[in-house]
């Protein structure tokens, strides 16, 4: 399988979302950051999926400006919408979905810390996907963040991959630190990269790790 990993601006519309796409038809699956999309362009983000038979994993904002988690097939059709968990709470369900032959985990930004009882399924797990909002707020911080996503991918077996905005920072307060990331089902770092904002796609097949150039 082939995953596109974008770490966009945070954008009103899909500018870089749908360039992505367009340019990249070989690619089977993009992921993207919590709350890139908003869901008055949930339709926009289907109909590019299906013209371009190209799964979509990211976050987008509901009416009341809150997180939701979704993913959608290469047909355009939703998978998984549901809520962000409250920092309080379980792992909210459902957070593992089919794609056919595939099988998913979600967690969306700091839902990586809130423990496996969400990601049991009865199978095993492919692939989890980690959007994130912004970027890391210190080095201490992304180096637990990577650290939780590496113990992940070795605990279930599974490749996870994560990825932020390219800019903007917690609550504002002024420093970012942009992350894309992807662990093997071993552990083994594919990618791991911070302050370096270049799409990449990763082959889960041969581990490779392709940074794309910008487009002119």
């Amino acid at each position: 399988m082939k995953i596109l990993i974008g770490q966009p601006k945070m954008e009103k519309h899909l500018e870089q979302f749908s360039q992505d796409i367009k340019a990249n038809p070989d690619v089977d699956l993009i992921l993207y950051p919590e709350g890139y999309c908003q869901v008055t362009h949930l339709p926009e983000v289907k109909k590019l999926a299906k013209r371009f038979q190209t799964a979509v994993v990211m976050g987008y904002r509901n009416e009341q400006n809150v997180d939701r988690a979704f993913i959608i097939n290469k047909r355009g059709e939703m998978l998984l919408d549901r809520a962000k968990t409250p920092e309080t709470m379980p792992l909210f369900m459902p957070s593992t979905v089919e794609d056919d032959v595939h099988r998913y985990g979600y967690v969306l930004c700091r839902e990586i810390f809130m423990g496996l009882d969400g990601l049991k399924s009865k199978d095993n797990i492919q692939r989890i996907f980690n959007p994130i909002g912004v970027g890391m707020f210190s080095e201490v911080q992304y180096a637990d963040w990577s650290g939780e996503a590496k113990q992940i991918a070795m605990q279930q077996r599974s490749i996870i991959l994560g990825t932020s905005h390219a800019d903007g920072s917690y609550r504002n307060c002024g420093f970012s630190i942009p992350i894309a990331y992807c662990f093997d089902e071993t552990g083994e770092t594919v990618l791991l990269s911070k302050n370096d904002t270049h799409t990449r796609i990763i082959d889960t097949v041969t581990k490779k790790n392709n940074v794309l150039l910008p487009q002119t």
